[in-house]
């Protein structure tokens, strides 16, 4: 019997629900409500999208996504979307592209909650060799040795090309063959073959077929990324993303932050 189990999770996610403010057991949903209008880059997309159908339910409230990278100029980026005027409530990114925003003006000031600790790992297409990044110097042949690499625009990707080769002292050999992706997965580059091997964070490698992710960089040029959550200083609906927010930070919403690669900051939000 599995019943009891289903019970204490239900009870879990119904508990963070209403912590948030945002449970509507004791009464109709507002259904003519507004939607709450989030921006998020890749890093957490996995466990978003999983967690936002929850929270739709238990509170009739309708969540409208837009995704884009962290950082850059490609169109879809969320900071050229906030830069076009589309609508935003909430944008969750990498902590310091957050922090840009916040000090353009784009972000409320102090509404910055820290979600989630983002690691970069490596993925070769299906089928085909896995090559050893386990330690640095395995790292450095492996990138010697692969004909083509593909790595993001994002964060990942500007650790990459600004940092790691650099610290790896390969940067002349290596970065030639690497091609920066715009507006696409890594993954799904690697899983058509058009790169032997593809850099992103492990997050967002996760979830594409035709992959197999081969593991995190090492420890010694391992670099962490914090994924974060503000609120848009043009925010039509600031109290309910808070509580959005909340939902998204509580401990009930950890298990499933983990199952997707990522680790949970269980902080209390704004």
């Amino acid at each position: 019997m599995t019943f009891p189990t289903l019970t204490r999770r239900a009870a879990l996610l119904l508990a963070a629900l209403a912590l948030a403010g945002c449970g509507s057991l004791g009464g109709k949903p507002d259904i003519a409500a507004e939607p709450i209008h989030v921006m998020t880059s890749g890093g957490f997309t996995a466990a978003y999208n999983e967690l936002t159908p929850g929270y739709e339910k238990a509170n009739g409230r309708k969540v409208q996504t837009a995704y884009g990278a962290s950082m850059g100029a490609a169109s879809d980026s969320i900071p050229s979307r906030l830069a076009r005027g589309e609508p935003a409530d909430i944008v969750i990114l990498a902590r310091p592209a957050l922090d840009a925003l916040v000090a353009q003006g784009k972000v409320v000031s102090g509404s910055q909650v820290d979600l989630v600790r983002s690691s970069i790992g490596f993925a070769v297409r299906t089928g085909t060799p896995k090559p050893d990044i386990s330690t640095v110097d395995a790292l450095k042949r492996t990138l010697l040795a692969a004909p083509s690499i593909a790595y993001s625009a994002s964060a990942s990707g500007t650790y990459y090309e600004t940092e790691l080769l650099k610290k790896l002292g390969i940067e002349d050999q290596v970065k030639p063959k690497s091609k920066r992706i715009l507006s696409e997965r890594v993954g799904t580059v690697v899983a058509r073959g058009d790169a032997a091997l593809g850099l992103q964070q492990v997050s967002e490698l996760l979830p594409i077929k035709g992959i197999d992710y081969i593991g995190p960089l090492p420890a010694e040029v391992q670099r962490v990324t914090v994924f974060s959550a503000g609120i848009a200083t043009g925010a039509k609906q600031p109290e309910a993303a808070r509580q959005l927010i909340r939902y998204m930070n509580s401990p009930a919403a950890a298990p499933v932050i983990e199952r997707t690669g990522l680790e949970a900051i269980a902080a209390r939000g704004p």
